[in-house]
């Protein structure tokens, strides 16, 4: 039971002022949020998550190029087989290359679609924080949401992480408007929005913890609006409604993702994006997560906010929806451990921890009486805030493949289109992407990426191996160039069985000599 309280007309018209100022903050910020997120978009894919992206475009040229088989996902480091794969739902590459047919292939136009959809999330996500800790809060939490570094990068990278995310967001808005007034238009968009959310990406399954809550919090009646004479049959239609729920949001995925596994059984290279995730880790790789996370992709500030939030957020019935919320995504992070160490997978911490923080600020804000502390406190606090979130979201931008797109485009002048590339690439398919060619990561078992040689021995056995399969160029980037020195056996057999076409202080490329296959 809330306790009573003497409120002043003053406190009155300043809580309904600051209400009604709420939608206008929350556009401003919504604004500058999608502005930041265009800074760069037509950026190559160059940067550290370059090898993710590459492959996501990859898949959308070869539907443009290969007859729109939504079904089947091709990448391009399979040498001369056609490449198909096992993946999310390509729902967003596949767009991508609808649009390449009517405005060309360009980077900004994979990208855009995570910044949309960040856009969409936006509203729905102030909403669903301030139904829980109130419009205050909702106003900082959707700040902190916005320009929080990993969220600001992962919201412009041609990836599917973030648009499931947006998805989930919405998503579970609506199924908590269904929960409190049983209107079927929430419980179809929770539904379906839940559905695309797990199709597009599987790990957004965490956000079941908090749906369950909501099913379950307070008796939960779902929607009964108190108590009557049919109760009873209300119940059984309530059960009946989220069996219904989640049939709508897992059977579409259960079929998609057995038929995503069906394809990496059946074609080479036999790869299934994101197996092998689950792997509890050492206690310093999930230390090296913690780290990251809490300075880079949170900045220490919100971290900071997040954690006071989670002890004086407000108590309501539907309070602990960020509570589960945050519980499934540690044991996420912890099942699987090797997974998280791409940043991305750590996203729903984002929202977790805005919706946190802004509680910590509401919080805060209805300590002090004085309006001249309290702005000056919220001026101090977003100020610090964006600047620590400039600083930490630049390294994000920062090039880690521009050697590979200069080969990749390189290849492309030198090499004739049905040229097989052998690259030395460290694992990154964008010297394929840049180059529009087939080809092999070296060192390679099944197209997989295989790591550097155990010595020349290894390296000349894989080479002539993909000789014999088709191979005809083989290429170094300036971050493979040690193995000149660390492979000198390899090199002289490379020399002997190839000549330098084009060579430069970021790669060479070598044109083979084929033999009979």
């Amino acid at each position: 039971m809330e306790r009573a309280t003497l409120t002043s007309p003053a406190d009155v018209a300043r809580r309904a002022t600051a209400t009604d100022a709420a939608p206008r903050i929350v556009f401003a910020i919504c604004l500058l949020a999608v502005t930041a997120r265009l800074i760069f978009i037509n950026q190559p894919y160059v940067d550290h998550w370059s090898w993710r992206q590459s492959d996501v475009a990859a898949i959308a040229r070869n539907f443009l190029q290969n007859g729109f088989r939504f079904g089947y996902p091709q990448i391009d480091w399979a040498g001369n087989a056609p490449g198909y794969v096992g993946t999310e739902f390509p729902i967003l590459p596949f767009i991508a290359a609808v649009c390449y047919k009517f405005a060309g292939v360009h980077e900004w136009i994979g990208r855009i679609q995570a910044v949309i959809l960040f856009a969409v999330s936006l509203p729905f996500f102030f909403l669903l924080v301030r139904e829980i800790f109130g419009s205050t809060a909702a106003v900082w939490a959707t700040f902190f949401y916005s320009f929080a570094p990993l969220n600001v990068f992962a919201g412009r990278s041609f990836m599917p992480d973030v648009p499931s995310l947006s998805f989930a967001i919405v998503g579970l808005y609506f199924f908590l408007r269904w929960t409190q007034h049983s209107q079927f238009s929430s419980f179809v968009v929770a539904a379906i929005a839940i559905s695309l959310s797990f199709l597009i990406k599987i790990t957004s399954i965490v956000i079941v913890a908090p749906l369950i809550y909501l099913a379950v919090a307070e008796g939960g009646d779902l929607g009964s609006g108190g108590r009557s004479e049919a109760e009873g049959v209300r119940g059984q239609r309530a059960r009946l409604q989220v069996a219904l729920f989640a049939i709508i949001a897992l059977v579409p995925s259960a079929i998609w993702y057995w038929h995503a596994y069906q394809i990496a059984q059946k074609c080479y290279p036999h790869h299934f994006f994101g197996a092998g995730g689950i792997r509890i880790e050492s206690f310093s790789s999930y230390w090296q997560i913690a780290r990251q996370t809490l300075t880079s992709s949170l900045t220490p500030l919100l971290s900071l906010m997040g954690l006071i939030g989670l002890f004086v957020a407000p108590r309501s019935r539907y309070s602990r929806i960020f509570h589960w919320w945050l519980v499934a995504m540690v044991l996420f992070v912890i099942v699987l451990g090797y997974g998280n160490r791409h940043l991305w997978y750590q996203l729903p911490l984002i929202p977790i921890a805005a919706a946190f923080a802004g509680a910590a600020c509401a919080f805060v804000g209805s300590k002090i009486s004085s309006r001249v502390i309290a702005v000056t406190f919220s001026i101090l606090l977003a100020s610090s805030f964006t600047t620590l979130a400039f600083w930490c979201v630049q390294p994000f931008y920062q090039s880690s493949a521009a050697q590979l797109r200069d080969a990749g485009l390189e290849l492309e002048k030198v090499t004739p289109p049905d040229a097989l590339i052998v690259a030395a690439d460290m694992g990154d398919p964008t010297i394929f992407y840049y180059a529009e060619r087939k080809g092999w990561h070296f060192l390679e078992n099944d197209a997989i990426y295989n790591g550097n040689p155990d010595d020349s021995e290894q390296a000349i056995e894989n080479l002539e191996r993909l000789r014999r399969r088709g191979a005809t160029h083989f290429v170094f980037t300036k971050n493979t160039f040690w193995w000149l020195q660390s492979y000198p056996e390899f090199v002289a057999h490379l020399i002997n069985n190839a000549k330098v076409i084009e060579a430069t202080p970021e790669f060479r490329i070598y044109e083979l000599i084929t033999v009979a296959r």
